[in-house]
């Protein structure tokens, strides 16, 4: 429910800011109070749209005088409810900060604000023989702001780790209006706390990003594309471990069933990879490998893959890499998912994958259930499709019950219940099976220190 004051609040923006600053479109007020999770109603109170960063520390300062809640926004991607405005919230939207500074090729480092694109950015840096390397199927929506506000992964995760491995410094602006400059350019910095990594995947609750140094990586000289069928989820992992001892370095392991791919095709009506169906498929991407031959004919003499195409030029590689990229969207698009995105340490993949699918057999008898993610960073999404029969209400209600069971499981493998998309509105019941009851109290410590006046994302991550 929109605070009281709002009418004086919005007569004051009106006054301090231009014309164009807010905007109270229905439209507007429908595409940006929601993100990826379709699950929650938006109904925010405003849109601010912010050019610079005193804006945007002006208007938080004006919020926080008048206790109006704030849900900062990027290119709501996420799939966990993190950019949802649902109860009246002013959305602080970072769409019009995009600018990007010149590469600096000696320091292999950028400047850009938060509302740059993601595959922007790559495009901007490409020319230098340089790469941000964080990468996903959202990379032409999601914004570099909403990147490191979730640490967000992706499918390079196994190459070059998460987004914080990648920003060097921050510019942040408080609820208070204040703004910080942490860490600039700097590669070494042991001057006490690394504040930087305290916003770094905080959801936005803690303060909101506005400019990121972005460190750079070299551009490989070559990536090869695999694309590989395998029997079950056992033979992605041991075709992993054959991997991980090839003649090259992985920059991308990626696993998805036929399932996926099913709904995959009748999205985007693409073609299958290979004559026949395979339960499971793997692509892996590798650079600048060497006797790629004689690996793969290992594999097949192993009976580790039952059958597998390299791509023997970019536009080959593409077409493997869209039958991966393309499921989230084809999932949404054919049917109602329902989401989990969760971690495990690698080495109890196995373990976990084996009692898995036995809550899968107790839970959801005849459900169809597709599975893909990034395992070699020990990543799976698993999406459980409603059934045609089934009721919204009643499907959510099952699934709901389902994820205490499948989270415990999660905790007992030592794993994270969010792999990717954070806590957000969708999993900050479930936040227990994953943090001590000491690092939510440090976790709500932090917060009532930075955002006192609760006024900055309430409502996420921890339960009311």
């Amino acid at each position: 429910m929109a605070p009281s004051n709002l009418p004086e609040f919005k007569a004051l923006l009106a006054r301090e800011f231009d014309a164009d600053f807010v905007t109270t479109d229905e439209g507007d007020l429908q595409a940006m109070g929601r993100d990826w999770t379709r699950v929650f109603t938006p109904a925010p109170s405003l849109i601010a749209l912010p050019r610079t960063t005193d804006e945007v520390s002006r208007f938080l300062a004006l919020a926080n005088a008048h206790h109006i809640a704030v849900v900062p926004s990027g290119g709501r991607t996420g799939l966990a409810g993190g950019a949802v405005a649902s109860r009246g919230e002013a959305v602080l939207s970072l769409s019009r900060m995009r600018r990007m500074d010149p590469v600096d090729d000696l320091g292999a480092t950028v400047r850009v604000q938060a509302g740059a694109v993601t595959e922007a950015v790559h495009q901007h840096v490409e020319p230098h023989g340089l790469t941000w390397p964080v990468d996903f199927a959202s990379k032409g929506t999601s914004q570099v702001g909403g990147n490191i506000a979730t640490n967000a992964g992706g499918v390079k995760v196994i190459r070059y780790g998460l987004t914080r491995q990648w920003v060097l410094g921050l510019q942040v602006a408080l609820a208070s209006g204040e703004v910080l400059e942490l860490g600039g350019a700097l590669e070494k910095n042991n001057t006490g706390v690394d504040l930087r990594q305290l916003f770094i995947g905080s959801e936005g609750t803690l303060g909101v990003i506005t400019e990121a140094t972005l460190k750079l990586a070299r551009i490989p000289s070559h990536l090869s594309v695999f694309l590989f069928a395998v029997e079950d989820l056992a033979g992605v992992l041991e075709l992993f471990r054959a991997a991980r001892q090839g003649p090259f370095q992985i920059s991308a392991y990626e696993f998805f069933t036929e399932a996926c791919l099913a709904r995959l095709m009748r999205h985007r009506q693409v073609r299958p990879p290979f004559q026949s169906p395979s339960p499971y498929y793997v692509l892996v991407e590798v650079e600048d490998g060497k006797d790629l031959d004689t690996w793969v004919e290992g594999l097949f003499a192993g009976e580790l893959v039952a059958d597998g195409v390299l791509a023997q030029h970019s536009g080959e590689a593409r077409a493997l890499w869209e039958l991966r990229e393309g499921i989230s969207e084809s999932l949404s698009a054919t049917g109602f998912p329902h989401k989990n995105d969760v971690a495990l340490p690698i080495a109890q993949l196995h373990g976990f994958t084996t009692e898995l699918e036995q809550v899968f057999a107790a839970k959801y008898p005849g459900w169809e259930i597709c599975l893909f993610g990034h395992i070699g960073d020990g990543n799976l999404h698993i999406n459980v499709m409603k059934p045609d029969d089934l009721s919204k209400e009643a499907f959510l209600h099952k699934t709901h019950e389902a994820d205490d069971v499948l989270f415990a499981l999660v905790k007992k493998y030592q794993g994270s219940i969010s792999a990717e998309h954070g806590i957000g509105l969708l999993k900050k019941s479930y936040l227990h099976y994953t943090r001590s009851p000491a690092e939510i109290a440090l976790m709500r410590g932090m917060k009532a220190v930075l955002d006192p006046g609760g006024i900055l994302n309430p409502g996420k991550v921890f339960a009311e």
